[in-house]
């Protein structure tokens, strides 16, 4: 595993238009980070065996396996930041994108600029995971434990696999136990931008780590739903 001496941070970039590669490989390269491209999901896992990257921007649409099932097997093994890009209005395609571990999401067309803020917001919650916070070492949820200096979830001696936006929720909720969170509080929290759309891609966040954690998680404990305030963690 080859890992970049420099502190700019790697980013890896999925489209099977070359254009579109192309074009963003400059545009992230002008903007000072390290970017590398690869045309479809077999090509990205062979790049990803061989370099350690810090995001990787896929498109949904491609031959092959689509950003969606890579997203899927890539949750089995990394964490990743995975941002999408998907066809303008296919919210089916982002929900599953969503679901299956994408961290945030982009609608084609989309301008360069925006882009770059969704990616340096990415990059921002990731350092803000680093940091050390004055918080009890672990919370009880039930069968579960989080460790909160690690940000680790585990079911017994089994680590449950997070993804960075999962984990910020985590260490977001951690940070105000027995606290209802609004909707439109989280998504500011996480760096994104405002609207319906980004509430919801937050309530699908919320949906899947509750899978993790809850022994039903129609009906969650830990995680709640409070009417008219938002998402609330109540651990044991």
């Amino acid at each position: 595993m080859v890992h970049l001496t420099s502190e700019s941070s790697h980013i890896l970039v999925v489209d099977d238009d070359e254009r579109i590669r192309n074009l963003l490989k400059k545009f992230l390269t002008q903007n000072g980070y390290w970017a590398s491209v690869a045309k479809d999901a077999e090509q990205a896992w062979k790049t990803l065996a061989n370099l350690k990257f810090d995001l990787i921007v896929l498109d949904v649409m491609m031959p092959g396996d689509d950003g969606i099932k890579f997203t899927t097997e890539l949750r089995c093994k990394d964490t990743t930041p995975v941002l999408l890009l998907t066809a303008k209005g296919e919210s089916s395609d982002i929900i599953k994108g969503l679901e299956a571990g994408a961290d945030d999401y982009l609608a084609k067309p989309f301008e360069p600029q925006e882009l770059l803020l969704r990616i340096n917001s990415i990059l921002r919650r990731i350092r803000r995971q680093q940091e050390v916070t004055e918080l009890p070492l672990f919370f009880t949820l039930g069968k579960i434990t989080y460790d909160t200096v690690r940000a680790e979830l585990w079911s017994g001696d089994t680590l449950v696999r997070l993804t960075t936006t999962e984990i910020a929720l985590m260490r977001i909720f951690s940070a105000h136990v027995g606290e209802p969170i609004s909707r439109e509080k989280l998504v500011e929290d996480l760096g994104r931008g405002k609207g319906q759309a980004q509430e919801r891609a937050v309530d699908v966040q919320v949906t899947r780590l509750r899978r993790k954690i809850e022994e039903d998680s129609k009906q969650p404990r830990y995680i709640q739903t409070v009417r008219g305030a938002g998402y609330m963690l109540a651990p044991d």
